[in-house]
């Protein structure tokens, strides 16, 4: 009855000119008939109750039934986030202030809180060529801006500001010479999972690179940016995917930036920053942490509450063509 029930959710949530839009790039990657394909991820709606764009992310049309079973689903991710993460624990990670006064030791940059009056702000500017305003609620890397203070009157950019409900002010991240080397524009962070284990043990899961696409000043995926898995030892392995062009790359399209070999400086270190942080809010166990690398080591951007599955699962980061589900059990219970 659930699997009905799972399958009939996704139909209704759908969008079939996006079901035809993945099984057409499925065909053209695959080489096999759209017929095949349409039946193929029909099925695999109702026997793996996943979506259209996880059977075309998870590579399914390249794997036997046995394989697929190996992949973390979205029921999977939202049935460990409803076990692992209390819902008292949300505003910590919904509302950027509430998450940056929680883990100010491991953010490592000044910030201020406008709804604390204009000379706070003031202060906060002191010094400062430019920073980023961001609304605490955003996500996706919508809500946030880069604020010049050249020739600024501070009054009125404070006014501005609260007007738009950029109530968090922070200090810009001064990003590592090597990770400039992949694109200059964007700060290119690492996303590392972690679950806080049954037995207390902050374990780490996966930790993804993302790449601005040199456009604009984020490296998120809904702005253009791209991904792809790191090593456990933070270097890059596998072509990076983006989203909007859905396209693997092994050279930046824009910057010419070689991807394959580029190892993360501090990566271990960000590891371990990761790992400390799981510890602070003990009722939050499942946690994807947002880490810049700076030239004095890593730092925190942000942290989320409910991690991605799909992203880390994308089927040209396995050789193996296996998915990542055991991984996530490991965590839970060692």
């Amino acid at each position: 009855m659930n699997k009905i029930v799972t399958f009939f959710r996704r139909v209704a949530s759908g969008s079939f000119k996006r079901f035809f839009r993945n099984l057409n790039i499925v065909h053209k990657e695959s080489g096999k008939s759209r017929l095949w394909l349409f039946f193929s991820m029909i099925f695999s709606m109702f026997r793996y109750g996943i979506g259209y764009l996880d059977y075309m992310t998870f590579g399914f049309a390249y794997i036997k039934r046995d394989k697929r079973l190996t992949f973390m689903t979205m029921d999977d991710n939202l049935s460990l986030a409803r076990r692992l993460n209390n819902p008292e624990a949300n505003p910590t990670f919904t509302d950027k202030l509430n998450f940056n006064r929680t883990f100010r030791d491991y953010l490592k940059r000044d910030f201020v809180d406008l709804n604390d009056g204009f000379t706070a702000f003031e202060s906060f500017c002191q010094g400062k060529t430019c920073f980023f305003a961001k609304e605490p609620s955003s996500f996706g890397g919508l809500g946030v801006m880069k604020v010049s203070l050249e020739n600024a009157d501070l009054k009125e950019l404070y006014e501005q500001l609260k007007a738009k409900k950029l109530f968090l002010a922070e200090e810009a991240i001064v990003q590592h010479e090597e990770m400039n080397k992949l694109c200059r524009r964007s700060v290119n962070t690492i996303r590392i999972v972690t679950v806080l284990s049954d037995k207390g043990n902050a374990n780490f899961v996966y930790a993804l690179i993302r790449v601005g696409s040199g456009k604009n000043d984020v490296d998120n995926v809904t702005s253009g940016g791209m991904y792809t898995l790191l090593s456990e030892k933070g270097e890059i392995t596998h072509p990076l995917f983006c989203d909007k062009t859905v396209s693997y790359y092994t050279v930046h399209p824009n910057t010419g930036a070689e991807f394959i070999g580029f190892k993360v400086p501090y990566f271990a270190e960000a590891l371990e920053l990761c790992k400390n942080a799981a510890k602070v809010e003990k009722r939050m166990r499942y946690v994807g942490w947002d880490v810049a690398i700076t030239p004095t080591g890593p730092v925190l951007v942000e942290g989320n509450n409910l991690p991605g599955y799909d992203m880390c699962q994308n089927h040209r980061f396995h050789d193996s063509g296996e998915g990542m589900k055991a991984a996530f059990e490991f965590a839970e219970k060692n």
